[in-house]
């Protein structure tokens, strides 16, 4: 047998010829991971700092609380929206639709306030309380006229009487129509307020404050408020501090006749109720901000006290 020829043989344990030599890796320009100093290994091992955890920690507790609040909120204006128009889908009230009056520059809203709660109430389906509150959509700006309950009118279809006598006539259309036809302006929508709602909604803002400036240097209605034994309003010329209960009996207060003392500051009786009536509103209004709207422990109680008693024919969809 031929002997055979090693002298070709591939060796192993040799370098390549020529040039070429063994691959090692090139780490110098490493980016994503770093040689340990000491062993010359990769640190693979390497735990994140404590103060990361902790801010990843902080980040994401934060996250939850805010997705909770926002839950929340969404909760409580869900309810209160399904309470006032029968649905509770908050989507409404993002996708404002366009409103009645806008083609002409001014959306006319008729505040209709009585005391259906309070049944046991001489007339308490009388709308004592009447404004006509007037809104310019493009300037964000409104005015209040407040409409004498005492106003001679005529009133379709039942002759002449008080103005205050229409809703009890023919509902809330008549007297939309009566106080259209005789201060020719056109009632775009209305807001049936039950006067709990001023209690509930002051209390809610952790009440509001008013000012009295009377010539007579205070207002005084002895007429009794049934809750708490003391007189409707007593109070001197100044800023006053009121709560819900306060707020109230002081857009009710209007001197009248009584066999506990005589009223004193209300020479102009139901003109200076009404003139009350819109300092208690715009109170409201300035009491009101985006802290308060969007804490759900306060908007609860202010979304309920509105949705609880107020009768409207805004939408959903219009009321933002």
């Amino acid at each position: 047998m031929a002997k055979k020829n090693t002298k070709n043989s591939v060796q192993t344990g040799r370098n390549l010829p020529g040039s070429y030599s063994s691959y090692v890796p090139n780490t110098a320009g490493s980016t994503d991971k770093k040689l340990n100093g000491r062993t010359g290994k990769y640190d693979l091992d390497k735990k994140p700092s404590r103060w990361r955890r902790t801010a990843s920690l902080l980040l994401l507790s934060v996250f939850l609380f805010g997705l909770f609040i926002v839950f929340w909120d969404v909760r409580n204006i869900s309810s209160a929206e399904k309470k006032m128009f029968g649905t509770g889908n908050v989507l409404e009230l993002i996708n404002a639709s366009s409103l009645k009056g806008e083609e002409r520059g001014r959306i006319n809203l008729l505040l209709v306030g009585y005391s259906v709660d309070d049944p046991g109430h001489q007339g308490a389906s009388l709308t004592d309380s009447l404004i006509l509150l007037s809104m310019s959509p493009t300037k964000h700006t409104g005015f209040m006229l407040s409409i004498p309950r005492d106003l001679y009118v005529k009133i379709p279809g039942y002759g002449y009487g008080k103005i205050n006598e229409a809703y009890k006539d023919g509902g809330i259309s008549l007297l939309e129509e009566v106080v259209a036809d005789n201060f020719q302006t056109p009632i775009d929508y209305y807001a049936l307020v039950n006067y709990s709602s001023v209690r509930q909604t002051v209390d809610a803002l952790g009440g509001i404050t008013v000012n009295v400036n009377s010539p007579e240097g205070k207002l005084y209605d002895p007429n009794k408020d049934w809750i708490t034994g003391g007189p409707l309003v007593d109070l001197a010329n100044g800023a006053h501090q009121m709560n819900g209960e306060q707020a109230l009996d002081f857009t009710r207060a209007r001197g009248d006749p009584t066999p506990y003392g005589i009223p004193i500051g209300f020479a102009q009786s139901d003109f200076q109720r009404t003139a009350d009536q819109r300092q208690v509103l715009t109170a409201i209004k300035n009491k009101m901000n985006w802290k308060l709207i969007l804490n759900p422990r306060k908007n609860y109680q202010i979304l309920n006290a509105v949705a609880s008693n107020i009768k409207t024919d805004i939408t959903a969809s219009e009321i933002r």
